[in-house]
């Protein structure tokens, strides 16, 4: 069997490339250095698996001359440079290395978190670079006794607070997506009210950024906070809401920030830099020498994996060839993950179970429909740490339990996938199915009958089956200034309704609030596919 060949297309540290040489089995073309019109040109079409970092797009260009990569391994955790979807279509792989800078991402928080309380680089600065001794200017505070609130209580979210606890201060974890018992355990106080975060004397935020964290601490938060409250950002560019967290500091609600992250990158003209109370660092939350060891060596073990068709570890697509499935296959695979991740979003709570039913020749492929499901309903809170080839053990790591289901075509369709979301507060249960072999519907939530495509953004409201509420809806979303794009309504036996409003523009509290208010309102959530 001959050789496969894995291209370095960026700088990784010299162990991963250490492995790579040593491999015997494997050819391998350190490509850091060339320009980029040439490896492009000259050095893709000869890889078979291509490691890459932010310096290499895998875009058209990439994917043209690509003809025989059958994976792409990011060395790092993030995939905005790729192209998923194009890849997918092409049959490659796309892997990342999502936990290798964890430790890293966890000190460079706490390195921020006491910056901010002790004004360490402007003391610093004051005596190194101005040469002045004035000790009377730089009084902090202190960590202990101090309550700080950790907004996402994942890999890393946990380990700070682990590290907060050893300081001696009171902490107190919010993240719906976890059971409780994870961070009381751990002697840290859990809870489900934004408003205590809010209260809290310093807030550090770790989650994924969708369309559920984006600007989640924006002006309404931060006028909530305490005065003088220290807010701390390593995670991901976007989370607060630049212009409400620069108008805070300057105003002195915020007393500092601690800023790894930015909304757009390199960010040397941010405005933030003008203020004496902020701490910044251009995006290093995995800029230490063992992070990138580490990455190296998972990235390089990872390629080496996927050349010789052992496995593809942190795989994020999946990892087999389109045109390997039978043609009506793919699209209920793409609509079972859909359903997964907009029933996520609707109950926003810590799973308990997961269950997929399948009818009709799409159950021979129960194991994949299960598989997909999970990777959508986890996405939702841990973000690209879920993957297809990862997802049991993270389910099963979080105690969720998968089951599966097949059951005869009784349903009048030729095929028909339901999934049913169990969490720590409620159920839901989603029915779909495929029409004309790519037209995707939800046709089924709870006991509603409807059909829904599964695409943009969606309010989802229940109401007592009376007249005038329909009228009520649309006065509601015409004074907030949204359009309805769809307006779908299911009803029951019980007298009660459920509508699926699509919508163009953005779901704020404030329309969600207003239609709450309504008497005939029983529930509304809402979700962004």
């Amino acid at each position: 069997m001959s050789k496969k060949t894995i291209v370095v297309c960026d700088h990784i540290h010299q162990s991963g490339l250490d492995i790579l040489t040593n491999d015997s089995e494997i050819n391998f073309i350190n490509a850091a250095d060339e320009p980029k019109d040439k490896l492009i040109a000259e050095i893709i079409p000869l890889a078979d698996v291509a490691i890459t970092r932010s310096s290499t797009d895998v875009d058209d260009a990439f994917l043209a001359s690509a003809k025989k990569v059958t994976a792409v391994v990011r060395a790092g955790v993030g995939v905005d440079n790729v192209d998923i979807p194009s890849s997918s279509k092409q049959g490659i792989v796309i892997m990342n290395v999502p936990t290798a800078n964890t430790i890293a991402a966890v000190e460079l928080t706490m390195t921020h978190l006491l910056s901010c309380v002790r004004k360490f680089p402007y003391a610093h600065n004051n005596l190194k670079l101005d040469r002045v001794w004035r000790r009377q200017d730089w009084y902090g505070t202190e960590l202990k006794g101090k309550k700080l609130g950790i907004i996402g209580f994942g890999n890393i979210g946990s380990r700070v607070g682990k590290r907060a606890k050893a300081f001696e201060m009171d902490v107190v974890a919010f993240d719906p997506y976890i059971d409780p018992s994870k961070a009381t355990d751990l002697e840290i106080s859990y809870t489900k009210a934004f408003e205590d975060i809010l209260a809290c004397d310093i807030i550090t935020i770790h989650t994924p950024k969708n369309q559920e964290t984006i600007g989640m601490i924006g002006e309404e938060e931060i006028a909530k906070m305490r005065d003088g409250v220290i807010l701390i950002n390593c995670a991901r560019g976007g989370l607060y809401d630049e212009a409400a967290l620069l108008a805070g500091l300057k105003s002195g609600k915020i007393a500092m920030a601690g800023i790894d992250v930015f909304n757009k990158e390199p960010a040397t003209d941010h405005p933030l830099l003008d203020l004496d109370n902020v701490t910044v660092t251009p995006h290093l939350g995995a800029n230490t020498k063992e992070s990138q060891r580490n990455i190296a060596i998972q990235a390089a073990e990872n390629a080496i994996a996927a050349a010789k068709g052992i496995a593809y570890p942190n795989a994020l697509n999946l990892p087999i060839k389109e045109n390997e499935l039978p043609n009506f296959v793919r699209p209920y695979l793409e609509l079972i993950q859909k359903m997964g991740h907009l029933s996520a979003q609707v109950t926003k709570s810590a799973v308990k179970s997961i269950k997929v039913t399948a009818e009709g020749s799409i159950s021979e492929y129960i194991d994949s429909m299960a598989t997909f499901t999970t990777v959508g309903v986890l996405t939702e809170s841990v973000g690209d740490q879920v993957n297809y080839v990862n997802a049991e053990f993270v389910a099963q790591e979080r105690g969720i339990e998968i089951l599966k289901e097949v059951k005869p075509n009784t349903s009048g369709f030729t095929n028909k996938v339901t999934i049913k979301l169990t969490t720590a507060e409620s159920t839901i249960t989603l029915g779909g199915t495929v029409f004309d072999d790519t037209v995707q519907r939800i046709i089924e939530i709870d006991d509603y009958i409807l059909d829904v495509e599964p695409k943009g953004s969606m309010i989802f409201f229940r109401n007592t089956d009376t007249p005038g509420v329909i009228g009520n809806v649309g006065r509601i979303m015409a004074e907030n200034s949204l359009n309805i794009a769809d307006f779908r309504l299911g009803r029951d036996s019980k007298k009660q309704a459920l509508a699926v409003v699509h919508v163009d523009g953005t779901i704020s509290k404030k329309l969600l609030e207003e239609l709450m208010a309504l008497e005939e309102c029983l529930s509304v959530s809402y979700a962004i596919l």
